[in-house]
């Protein structure tokens, strides 16, 4: 072990396991913050409605308070609804950090629409799904308040088990519909669609039907496949619909919509990849994406570089095994570049946490030899400090070796993922006590 160790990790190692320190090395809760599929705020689900044909309030887009007081005023409507267009559930029981509480709040008149979206804008909210940095609002959305006779939960979404889109309903709308499955099974309509032939109007009568919408079975029906064309048309991968609302008018509209859509489509959806707002994403998953890299940001210490998701998420469990924290999960994918893996680095080491890095790579279709070049470029002008810990199996591995061998840096070679596991979470532990320490000791990679 001692041999795989730099001089300088030694001799701190010894100085510096104190209780003192230990207990300044807190353990650091993980978030996963996977950004798979696009998500896209709620005018935009409500413009797309609207634009298909699909009943929702009256609304509009403020970015300053100006504009929510100018919104207001042409909604004319007495009651308004001002909400804050962050890309996270749970709005309403969220609070800003300069402490406002919910991000969804209703007001009476014009100005006092300007003034609540004036306090929303620029603001970071903070809700369950966020952590504690939150997500800056950039924009606001005034609509007109509905007060609604009966709510409904509705959704159609891709699900594995059917093999394609399912129609969800429920007569418990305004709910988080995990509880109502939960506690409330028999609640819960399904509806399997035959990709070939769409949601056909008996299905869609036949919900309507369930839900207890009798009277209005055609007027609903005539909705829910209208909202199913919406699905096929932008690609959607999730509409959900909670509430769908019956107003003290007795007309069925939409008052809350959330949308997802396969970022594979984005080739022919320019519209509403147009929508996109990169402010809601992480910023290094953002960059990842750049370079075809499946980044996703996490909470630890350990920088992971790594190909084939399987693998990397092996590589996270056994860091988490030996005690440690993964700062990151990076899948360069079989079919990497030398100029992606230096980009990858670049991602990595952005982290200020990361104090270590482990590179685990099998080499079937990505060969060893590509990775360790990417490596040494990226050691060489990124002027590394922190340690790299290399793990290379399989194809041109030799080579790769070699490599390394040869390049003059101070990459650490384990061929035992479990040993290169462990020493990275070591090398980590004593970088991190260092920095609590107040030390200056840095990992020289260049000899």
């Amino acid at each position: 072990m001692a041999s795989f160790l730099p001089r300088f990790a030694v001799s701190v190692e010894k100085s510096l396991y104190s209780a003192r320190l230990l207990r300044a090395t807190a353990a650091k809760k993980t978030q996963f913050e996977q950004r798979r599929l696009l998500n896209v705020h709620e005018y935009v689900s409500y413009t797309l409605l609207k634009d298909e044909g699909i009943a929702v309030p009256r609304f509009g887009v403020a970015r300053t308070g100006e504009e929510a007081k100018q919104i207001a005023t042409e909604i004319g409507s007495q009651d308004i609804v001002v909400k804050a267009q962050v890309l996270t559930g749970g709005r309403g029981k969220g609070h800003f950090k300069g402490g406002l509480k919910g991000g969804v709040k209703t007001v009476f008149s014009p100005d006092e629409a300007e003034l609540m979206a004036s306090k929303m804008l620029g603001d970071f909210l903070i809700t369950k799904q966020t952590g504690e940095k939150g997500l800056v609002c950039n924009a606001t959305m005034i609509t007109e308040r509905k007060y609604q006779r009966r709510e409904y939960y509705f959704t159609i979404m891709l699900e594995r088990a059917y093999g394609g889109p399912v129609l969800i309903a429920s007569t418990q709308g305004g709910m988080n519909i995990e509880e109502v499955a939960e506690e409330t099974p028999e609640a819960i309509i399904t509806e399997p669609i035959d990709i070939t032939k769409g949601l056909t109007s008996e299905q869609a009568l036949r919900v309507a039907e369930q839900l207890g919408l009798t009277a209005k079975r055609e007027e609903a029906a005539e909705m829910f496949q209208k909202i199913y064309n919406l699905f096929i048309k932008y690609d959607a991968t999730m509409i959900e619909i909670n509430p769908l609302a019956e107003d003290s008018e007795g007309q069925l509209m939409c008052l809350d919509a959330k949308m997802r859509f396969d970022d594979n489509a984005e080739f022919r959806q320019s519209k509403v990849f147009s929508y996109r707002d990169w402010t809601q994403e992480n910023q290094n998953e953002v960059e990842a994406s750049k370079f075809n890299l499946n980044f996703i940001a996490l909470d630890g210490d350990i920088g992971c570089l790594v190909n084939g998701a399987g693998l990397a998420m092996s590589t996270m469990d056994i860091i988490k095994l030996h005690g440690g924290e993964p700062a990151n999960f990076l899948d360069v994918g079989g079919g990497a570049t030398a100029q992606q893996v230096k980009e990858a680095f670049k991602i990595i080491t952005s982290d200020p946490k990361v104090h270590a890095i482990l590179v685990n790579i099998f080499g079937g279709i990505m060969r060893c030899d590509v990775i360790a070049e990417g490596i040494i470029i990226a050691a060489n002008e990124l002027d590394l400090k922190v340690p790299i810990i290399c793990r290379l199996q399989g194809t041109n591995v030799d080579e790769a070796k070699v490599l390394i061998a040869n390049s003059g840096l101070k990459i650490l070679p384990c061929d035992n993922l479990d040993e290169a596991a462990r020493l990275a979470v070591k090398l980590s532990s004593i970088v991190s006590l260092a920095k609590a320490a107040r030390l200056d000791v840095q990992f020289e990679m260049p000899i």
